[in-house]
């Protein structure tokens, strides 16, 4: 015999199914979600748990897994699936990004790779590299972890650019945790990269810095990183 959260579940699908999700409140997303991972019960307060633990649907899908099974209820099959869902859309994203479409200027390439960042908590610095026609041929990481910029190796991105046929790159990454304003430290890394790729003829066009939803090209913004070169 259905449960009375059966009911409820079957209810809930039928409303997804008939308006999407646009007049959902976070918990019912994360409810509706948790259906898949969590059989048989009421799923509300694990919602409302999980979002009170992390103070937002976003925050919830960016926790570490580790961090998710601590709270109360969380299967390592939740917080595996949970963990999924950003990277799964960042996925989604790319596949609809049409490369050839989006060459024709910084702006366009810096649409072209924000999907790349999307479900990105730490930070990644990736080389676009741009073929003699003007098209992106290839997006790599070059690093991830906390403070890349520090770590990145210049000759590595040098490497990667030679290896894809590159005449020209552009270099982006994301401030997880901060605003798209470019530090003196992506300067003077910028500036430094410039110059190793001018020594094998590549072009540096930009380093684009990603944060959420925004982005901001140093070119763009007047910042002359080619000045010294």
């Amino acid at each position: 015999m259905p449960s009375e959260h059966d009911g409820h579940r079957l209810r809930l699908k039928h409303r997804f199914l008939k308006s999407g999700l646009d007049d959902f409140e976070p918990h019912n997303v994360l409810e509706l979600i948790l259906f898949y991972s969590v059989p048989r019960k009421d799923t509300n307060p694990l919602a409302h748990r999980l979002i009170n633990r992390f103070g937002s649907l976003s925050a919830v899908l960016e926790a570490k897994p580790e961090d998710l099974m601590k709270v109360d209820g969380v299967t390592e099959n939740t917080a595996v699936l949970l963990s999924m869902l950003p990277q799964i859309a960042r996925k989604y994203l790319e596949d609809k990004t049409d490369v050839s479409d989006l060459v024709s200027g910084i702006d366009d390439i810096g649409i072209y790779l924000m999907p790349k960042f999307v479900g990105r908590t730490v930070e990644t610095m990736m080389l676009a590299a741009i073929d003699n026609k003007g098209k992106v041929i290839s997006c790599s990481i070059i690093s991830e972890g906390e403070s890349t910029r520090a770590s990145v190796s210049k000759r590595k991105i040098m490497e990667e650019a030679i290896r894809v046929g590159a005449e020209k790159v552009v270099l982006a990454h994301n401030h997880p945790l901060g605003f798209a304003v470019p530090s003196d430290e992506d300067i003077e890394m910028t500036e430094k990269v410039y110059a190793l790729l001018k020594t094998v003829g590549i072009e540096l066009l930009d380093h684009i810095i990603f944060a959420h939803d925004d982005f901001v090209s140093l070119a763009a913004s007047g910042i002359e990183f080619r000045k010294k070169f």
